[in-house]
């Protein structure tokens, strides 16, 4: 089982929704833009505007990511789904009708019986650790 790790919007510009997102939801804000200008700096991106712009608040944390062109088969929003095991979520989610697209290292973009994308991401061994600490 997994829980939604955060809500990704594609979109042409991600400084300008991620600023309206958080203006319409009760108690989000957007993040500050270090780590994601970071990692466009590693990848040696150089954009006129950030690619990623990050809400955190309440709930989970929603994404906005620049994504050039829109193609038919890709999904304008989805969820990113944190699991303990990947694998084992994958082959369970194959059985219930869902489809992998593609496996990366940090993540396995599949569909779900109708075809609508999801991402299941491995939980971070923070939140691992915190879930044994509470069981003890």
């Amino acid at each position: 089982m997994g829980a939604i790790h955060e809500i990704v919007f594609d979109c042409a510009e991600p400084a300008v929704l991620a600023p309206f997102w958080a203006e319409l939801l009760e108690g989000y804000a957007v993040r500050e833009t270090g780590v994601t200008d970071a990692i466009s700096a590693a990848l040696g991106l150089e954009p006129e505007g950030p690619t990623t712009v990050m809400i955190d608040g309440p709930g989970p944390s929603i994404c906005f990511q620049n994504v050039d062109g829109q193609r038919p088969d890709n999904n304008r929003v989805h969820f990113d789904v944190e699991v303990a095991d990947r694998a084992s979520e994958v082959s369970r989610l194959k059985d219930a009708g869902a489809s992998v697209d593609r496996v990366l290292p940090t993540y396995t973009l599949m569909r779900d019986p109708e075809g609508n994308q999801f991402c299941l991401v491995d939980k971070s061994q923070d939140t691992l650790a915190q879930n044994v600490v509470q069981a003890a």
